[in-house]
């Protein structure tokens, strides 16, 4: 049932991502359209999430918050989509690995980066990620070792990692090197990719049309 699934978002959101994971695994789930401001903020939200954040999963009464968390936590509750490589398995390794790669250091490092930020020279050790440089480098190291991140088939690690490098390429915070536009192409036009994207623009589009009417 549409009710043992909930995703709480929006589509100008982070929730982009949290969409295509749930189309990824297929199962049948609800989605609640939460605006920014009172929306996420309502109390009803922050009991569910005090972050008034989205986006935020509810299945079957257990709340996951955070994007990779979703698409880890997903692929565990689904294990028949056999989007996570086998528990004990090297591929495991590398799908955990780059999953948190991609939650610290990427989204620290790139958001920084887009915000004018840059860590003072010689407090590089402060910062979880380093350098941008650093952070950049060894994105290109992880999507040049394999097909996919945790090795030759699509795991929900590619889910999260390859959002954080289609939104970086798409808002250009992140540079446009070969490696990575190979590695977005790869997943770009998976049909459960495309059908969230269709799902989200579309609502976009209502949004807009809605505001304009007023």
């Amino acid at each position: 049932m549409s009710e043992d699934l909930v995703l709480y978002t929006n589509p100008m959101s982070r929730g982009r991502i949290a969409r295509w994971m749930l189309e990824e695994v297929g199962q049948p789930y609800h989605a609640e359209i939460l605006a920014f401001g009172d929306g996420m903020k309502s109390a009803d939200y922050l009991a569910l999430n005090p972050m008034g954040k989205v986006p935020a999963l509810s299945h079957k009464g257990t709340i996951v918050t955070e994007c990779g968390a979703i698409c880890a936590y997903l692929a565990d509750a689904f294990p028949e989509a056999q989007l996570a490589p086998p528990p004990g398995s090297p591929a495991r390794g590398s799908y955990y690995r780059w999953m948190f790669f991609a939650a610290g250091p990427v989204e620290a490092g790139v958001t920084n980066k887009a915000l004018g930020f840059e860590v003072p020279a010689g407090r590089e050790r402060m910062a979880g990620y380093g350098r941008y440089g650093d952070v950049i480098d060894t994105l290109e190291f992880a999507v040049t070792q394999n097909e996919f991140i945790a090795g030759d088939r699509f795991t929900a690690a590619d889910v999260y990692f390859g959002s954080q490098i289609g939104a970086g390429l798409a808002f250009k915070t992140i540079e446009p090197r070969p490696a990575f536009q190979a590695y977005w192409q790869r997943l770009a036009d998976r049909p459960a990719a495309l059908r969230a994207r269709a799902i989200d623009d579309s609502l976009i589009a209502e949004m807009k049309k809605a505001q304009s009417a007023h």
